[in-house]
This record gives structure tokens, C-alpha cells and sequence, in this order.
């Protein structure tokens, strides 16, 4: 930020997996680096941590008004259904009210990552409860992700030309719905499909 502000240079901010994740009450990523007011243009969604549809975009008025008159996915757009833009507002609300949900996901999140750390996986540098199982080969990706399913655990993998070639993975995401229960189960399946394809 002070780069561009010395610069003359814009500020944006894709806070995909920030929102109801980073912050104080899940505020983003803005909030958690102390950045509020300071970025010209913060944009999130709300299909990940809110589990909804749709997302946003925060700025002065003249970007949105820009936004609003000249970008094509926003002029050949329909408007959410009443309901959606509702069940967004309650999800808002929800993370504002239970601050308790946020320091659940986060408590979860570290028990798996550790967890999958202690196992033998290569969790990469992931600071979000969006955690990467790190494999190498996209066949392995794939093995890894279809065992798991056999065993009642979904991952997806995520293969080139999403990722290096050899940094294929499977993406897991831990919630705050999650029980210890739940995530011992994982890691119990994340164990033994590990070791029957040899990954550790």
C-alpha cells in the first residue's frame, strides 16, 4: 500500500479466502493487515466461507459507478433473487454475531494441518483453512482424490495448468461445522490412502 501510494498506483485486493477467515469477527484480509480505507478497490466473495453465491466490490464511488456502466460481466447480468441477497446478509450477520464460528475454524484448522504435517504430507505455505496436499504427479492427485472418495472424504484435485506440473495436490478445506470427530476421521483416511500409494 505505501508502494502505491508513493507511486500514484491503484490497490486491489482479492480477498476470496480472506472473508470470514482473516480479521477480527472474519472481516478479511483488509481488517487482518490493519488496511481498512487504505486499498482502492476490495473484492470478495461470498461462495466460499459464506456459503452463498455471488460476490462484491468495494471503492469509491466512481469506480463503482464505472464498474456499474462499462464492465460486461455486471451489464449482461441479472440481479440476485431476493433470496440469495438474503441468505448473504444472514451469513454476514452470522460471522458478525458468533464471533465464536471464526475461532472454531481457525482451531480446526491448525488440528489438521498438523495433523496432516505429522502424518507425512507436504502441506505447502498455506495460511487459510483452504489447506493443499502437495503430491507431485497429476496422477497421483487424481489416485489420492479418488481413494479418498471411496472412503467418505471429498478433495478435489487441483492438476497443470491450475499448478506446476509437478506441484500437483488436493485441495482440502476445513469448516467450523467440522467435528474433532470428523477431522480424525480424515486424517485416519489421508494416512492410510497415503501409504497405500506410497506418498509417505
Amino acid at each position: 500500500v505505501n508502494l502505491a501510494q508513493e507511486h500514484n498506483a491503484m490497490t486491489y485486493v482479492d480477498d476470496a479466502h480472506g472473508d470470514g477467515v482473516l480479521g477480527e469477527n472474519g472481516r478479511g484480509v483488509t481488517n487482518h493487515f490493519h488496511l481498512e480505507g487504505k486499498v482502492d478497490i476490495d473484492m470478495g466473495t461470498f461462495s466460499k466461507a459464506f456459503g452463498c453465491v455471488g460476490g462484491y466490490v468495494v471503492g469509491s464511488k466512481d469506480l463503482c459507478v464505472y464498474l456499474q456502466n462499462k464492465v460486461r460481466s455486471y451489464l449482461l447480468s441479472g440481479s440476485h433473487p431476493p433470496a440469495v441477497a438474503g441468505a448473504c446478509i444472514a451469513a454476514l450477520q452470522l460471522v458478525q454475531k458468533q464471533p465464536f464460528l471464526v475461532k472454531k475454524l481457525w482451531d480446526n484448522t491448525r488440528y489438521f494441518k498438523k495433523g496432516l504435517k505429522d502424518i507425512g504430507f507436504d502441506t505447502g505455505n498455506s495460511e487459510t483453512p483452504i489447506t493443499p496436499v502437495i503430491v507431485g504427479e497429476a496422477r497421483k492427485a487424481r489416485e489420492l482424490a479418488d481413494n479418498l472418495f471411496k472412503l467418505g472424504i471429498f478433495v478435489l484435485p487441483i492438476v497443470f495448468p491450475m499448478v506446476a506440473r509437478d506441484k500437483a495436490r488436493v485441495r482440502t478445506i476445513v469448516t467450523s461445522a467440522h467435528t474433532r470427530k470428523d477431522l480424525y476421521t480424515a486424517l485416519r483416511a489421508f494416512e492410510k490412502t497415503g501409504k497405500q500409494l506410497a506418498l509417505i
